[in-house]
């Protein structure tokens, strides 16, 4: 059974990656197997120190993919080389697949919402939005949760509650 998968979404500038950092370090805490998919639609060069991918691992993310147009890579934290049959099947041994992008897919999302970006609409449908994340009020009404950027405990409690599977 694969896990559950949400979808962090925002645009450039957000602060996505610094996001899933915080959140992937708390669920680590709390004792969580957690995997990162980044979506990379201009193409990537793999891991280099500073870029998302290495920042992700260095949180403490035990899998990170990363797609690209003409190419993804799998990073998998392990001791030793293990069986074709488990790279096979990616994040199934996770509890809680993070993704940054995918804004396009059918998949749970916390939007990351900030005045800054001088926009005044957010780009989720309310029946994909899992909750907002915000630094000033929303630009409409929603009727889903809203957190701070802050608020990162209480964003991992809400994860726990209403997406991993304990």
């Amino acid at each position: 059974m694969l896990p559950p998968v949400i979808s962090v979404v925002g645009t450039t500038g957000s602060g996505k990656t610094t996001f899933l950092e915080q959140l992937i370090k708390e669920l680590k805490r709390r004792g969580w197997k957690v995997g990162i998919i980044k979506n990379d639609v201009h193409g990537f060069e793999i891991d280099q120190p500073g870029k998302s991918t290495w920042r992700f691992r260095e949180a403490g993310a035990d899998n990170v993919m990363i797609c690209g147009p003409d190419k993804m890579a799998f990073i998998e934290k392990h001791e030793e080389k293990k069986s074709l049959d488990h790279y096979m099947t990616f994040f199934g041994e996770m509890d809680l697949v993070l993704t940054e992008g995918f804004k396009r897919e059918n998949k749970p999302k916390l939007e990351l919402f900030r005045r800054d970006n001088d926009k005044n609409y957010i780009l989720c449908n309310e029946d994909e939005l899992a909750a907002l994340i915000t630094d000033d009020e929303p630009p409409v009404e929603i009727n889903k949760p809203i957190f701070g950027f802050q608020d990162i405990n209480r964003i991992a409690d809400f994860l726990e509650e209403n997406f991993i599977k304990c």
